[in-house]
């Protein structure tokens, strides 16, 4: 499938740089090589003195030390269990790129207190108030407004999550991507875990994550920005980078609005 870009659009990146951060639990480690030690290292490679780069200076770089679950990022079917659907589940580098363009819905539940689960019913009047119907290959995101609490530890404690029935009705009308800009499609994992203490139910264990056993899916989270898009009229693109046999992989999200 080809996409030319035939009208003028505006660019709306929606994702998080990818680095040390005090909302991620799991924090990425970037360790950095500058100019001077580009330099140094060819000359320790090859003989190339200094004296004959530019500026007396080689290239910069840098070594990441990540989970393929920090910063905006895909989660693969894999991720949810080892089948989907009866059969062996996707990893991230088996999902089609085609997935991850597509007729952006912008789904705003940023009115909900955090920790909210958000059911079918809910999400039919959301697209009822922006004047939606689903067809197959939109991509649904959801605001939740957790975003603007970016570079706090309380990030993940926040936003409404999924519930299973609100996934499976997602993927029964033709999504196979569904986004947030929340820590989790499910509600706050701290929320589950004190939840699972109280109550002991299994049932309010991750069930978006696992409704893709039942339907093969996947899941953009930590999106940013979703309040400079419009409910519809956006195009996403937002494929994930292809690590072998992975779970997720890391995305630059960005929106197309005409």
């Amino acid at each position: 499938m080809t996409t030319a870009i035939r009208h003028p659009v505006r660019l709306v990146d929606l994702t998080h740089a990818l680095g040390p951060s005090p909302s991620e639990p799991a924090s990425p480690r970037i360790e950095r090589t500058d100019h001077t030690d580009g330099a140094q290292l060819w000359e320790h490679w090859y003989g190339i003195p200094a004296d004959a780069l530019p500026q007396r200076l080689g290239f910069a770089g840098e070594i990441v030390t990540a989970s393929t679950h920090a910063g905006t990022h895909v989660d693969a079917p894999w991720h949810y269990g080892p089948t989907a659907e009866g059969a062996p589940a996707w990893t991230v580098d088996d999902v089609p790129a085609s997935w991850f363009i597509g007729p952006l819905v912008v789904l705003d539940v940023s009115d909900l207190d955090a920790g909210a689960l958000v059911t079918p019913g809910l999400v039919a009047e959301r697209l009822t108030a922006i004047g939606h119907r689903l067809v197959p290959g939109d991509i649904v995101a959801v605001r939740t407004g957790a975003d603007q609490l970016w570079g706090t530890p309380e990030f993940w404690e926040h936003g409404a999550g999924l519930g299973r029935e609100a996934v499976l009705h997602l993927v029964d009308a033709g999504v196979r991507v569904i986004g947030t800009d929340a820590w989790s499609l499910d509600r706050p994992y701290p929320l589950i875990g004190a939840e699972w203490g109280e109550l002991g139910d299994p049932a309010r264990l991750w069930p978006a994550h696992f409704a893709g056993i039942e339907r093969r899916y996947c899941q953009v989270e930590k999106l940013a920005r979703l309040d400079e898009v419009p409910p519809t009229g956006a195009t996403i693109i937002c494929p994930p980078i292809k690590v072998a046999r992975a779970g997720a992989g890391w995305t630059r999200a960005v929106a197309l609005v005409p």
